[in-house]
């Protein structure tokens, strides 16, 4: 592999760089959202569709313990990626030792907090009745291998921030392709159910970790970070918590809308529909991996740029990177509109030895998931401004607009939306909420991108 160097960030053409940058963004989601979708396939062909939704009720408390790393990750990541720029290598390392002490803190914390409440934690995220006792198995397991996955999320975007997008994609295809291998093992051979399921995750987070770590020790890396990097510094940790706090305020956002849709769904139509919108959460992730390839690839690029105050490139690079994200989200929404059917059917069981209920849970979803799709999805290909124009600022280190833009699509849209249209519309006004808070995300950010490019880069 060629040696790479941050400083290309700020020399090569916008259009080939981002290509550069986001492809392996986009493999890298595209293997880790793989690895989501076809465990959750695994999971409902060999326990059955009640161990999808377990999963489900597990995912937001172990996804926010793990976006705390992702959180200071970027946040961190985007003061490196300036300091990069600026010629300030010293800063960049201080920023590092910061991030990986705060990451071992912070969520050795949560995991304890989160072990000790578990049988509380459970129901209120949707863990009721049949859905209950597999997902607190799942949960105690995938919990105890969170700090691994916090590690590796941190270490991931400072990666990114160095310009080596390749490891980077590395780091995140391992440990899918192991947990994938392990869930065949451990379930379909070992016969595990969900413990089996529970430890190939972990043990993929785990893999995730070892070559992280690899790369920071090796020669790839430019951060070669000493004991006296990892003392915390009370400045550093001021502009890590800022911008990192936007990046965990939309992992809590995404954590309060698990809750509420799982106990909305349940009341509407049981742990049947908490399955439906298993299956559509994870196509949310699945789905739109190219255009999550884009925004991270674009991240790294403008952060350096604009700390080596070169606006004229910071202004292509956001054009460029909307521009290729569209056309992403657009490819996604057309194969999202045409085959909703075959795609939820990939995730049910066809065992012969199934129980009436779990023969009426699957006819159920059949019957609601296609519908369910096309409404989540129709917005799909107008997103790209959206996450683009909330990326940018992040970028760039202005924390408060990129928070309030992060938070406007899934807090200020989206939740009330789902508190309110169930009450009138029932099923359809949980999946409308989705591209009406889409639509109007979209029309903020938009007003406020355009207001910041002509008032800080048309110099």
């Amino acid at each position: 592999m060629a040696k790479v160097t941050s400083d290309q960030l700020g020399t090569e053409p916008i259009g080939k760089l981002l290509v550069r940058q986001a492809v392996p963004a986009s493999i890298g989601i595209l293997v880790m959202s793989l690895n989501v979708l076809v465990d959750s396939i695994f999971v409902g062909n060999w326990i059955g569709s009640i161990a999808i939704a377990a999963i489900n009720v597990v995912l937001p408390v172990s996804f926010f313990i793990g976006a705390l790393g992702m959180a200071i990750g970027i946040g961190g990541s985007s003061i490196i990626s300036r300091a990069l720029g600026a010629d300030d290598k010293e800063k960049a390392l201080q920023t590092f030792g910061n991030q990986i002490t705060l990451t071992l803190l912070v969520t050795t914390i949560m995991v304890s907090l989160g072990l000790f409440y578990v049988d509380g934690l459970i129901p209120a995220f949707g863990g009721k009745g049949a859905i209950f006792d597999p997902a607190k198995i799942y949960y105690i397991i995938v919990v105890c291998g969170v700090p691994f996955l916090a590690l590796c999320m941190m270490g991931n975007t400072v990666i990114r921030a160095e310009g080596k997008p390749k490891f980077a994609m590395i780091a995140m295809i391992i440990p899918s392709i192991g947990n994938l291998v392990m869930d065949y093992f451990f379930i379909n051979v070992f016969d595990w159910g969900m413990e089996g399921a529970a430890w190939a995750t972990t043990i993929g987070y785990v893999l995730c970790f070892a070559y992280v770590l690899y790369f920071f020790v090796s020669k790839n890396s430019e951060l070669k970070v000493n004991w006296g990097h990892l003392g915390l510094k009370s400045h550093i940790l001021k502009e890590i918590s800022s911008l990192g706090f936007v990046t965990l305020s939309r992992q809590a956002v995404v954590s309060v809308i698990y809750l509420l849709m799982n106990n909305i769904l349940f009341d509407l139509g049981g742990e049947a529909m908490v399955a439906v919108y298993a299956i559509v959460g994870r196509m949310l992730m699945f789905a739109l991996f190219p255009v999550f390839g884009v925004t991270q690839g674009f991240l790294p690029i403008a952060g350096y740029n604009y700390g080596a105050h070169k606006y004229e490139r910071v202004k292509e690079s956001i054009f460029t990177a909307i521009k290729y994200a569209a056309l992403m989200a657009t490819l996604v929404f057309v194969g999202l509109m045409v085959f909703p059917a075959e795609i939820a059917s990939l995730f049910l069981s066809n065992k012969p030895d199934m129980s009436a209920f779990e023969l009426a849970t699957n006819a159920f979803v059949l019957e609601h998931a296609p519908s369910a799709m096309r409404l989540v999805f129709a917005a799909t290909p107008i997103i790209a401004l959206q996450l683009i124009g909330a990326a940018y600022f992040q970028a760039i280190g202005k924390a408060v607009p990129a928070l309030l833009l992060t938070l406007t699509r899934q807090g200020f849209f989206f939740i009330p939306l789902i508190l309110i249209l169930p009450n009138y519309l029932g099923e359809f006004g949980v999946w409308i909420a989705f591209p009406i808070s889409d639509v109007l995300a979209t029309l903020v950010t938009g007003f406020y991108l355009r207001r910041e490019v002509k008032r800080d880069l048309d110099r």
